[in-house]
């Protein structure tokens, strides 16, 4: 079950990438060297099974969506280059946003900042952050 839609070529790219590190990582290190080869990617499901035998990337570590604390220090990290309106906290906007991973947050200030500033504003205010939620949910 791939992405569809004209992603074919993501796929093939990330388990290229992921193929290529193992076997990087094989010829460099002997198998009970102490290297351990780490991996990471948000679509576990478009793997190849071949990487996922034993002996290759054969543990699979699950991180799940941050809470409402996380959520507010990811946002602090993507609200840097950005100006909020004073009435708006972090906090606010974690908490409005159970269910978000990084990157929905990421996605959420990028949002939120393109339509502040189509809009001909200097700081960033709910209105263009419920419009880009209902864009990053969508």
């Amino acid at each position: 079950a791939g992405m569809g839609g004209g992603n074919d070529e993501r796929e093939q790219t990330l388990n290229q990438i992921l193929t290529e590190s193992w076997l990087q990582a094989s010829l460099k290190f002997e198998c009970n060297s102490g290297v351990i080869v780490v991996a990471a990617t948000n679509r576990s499901d478009i793997l190849d099974n071949a990487l996922l035998r034993p002996g290759r990337f054969d543990r699979r570590v699950t991180v799940g969506l941050p809470d409402v604390k996380g959520r507010e220090q990811i946002l602090n990290v993507h609200i840097r280059n950005k100006k909020l309106e004073e009435e708006i906290t972090l906090t606010d906007i974690a908490k409005r946003t159970a269910g978000f991973s990084g990157a929905d947050l990421e996605n959420l200030m990028n949002e939120s900042a393109i339509l502040a500033a189509r809009r001909n504003k200097k700081a960033i205010s709910m209105d263009e952050i419920n419009d880009a939620t209902d864009r990053v949910i969508a």
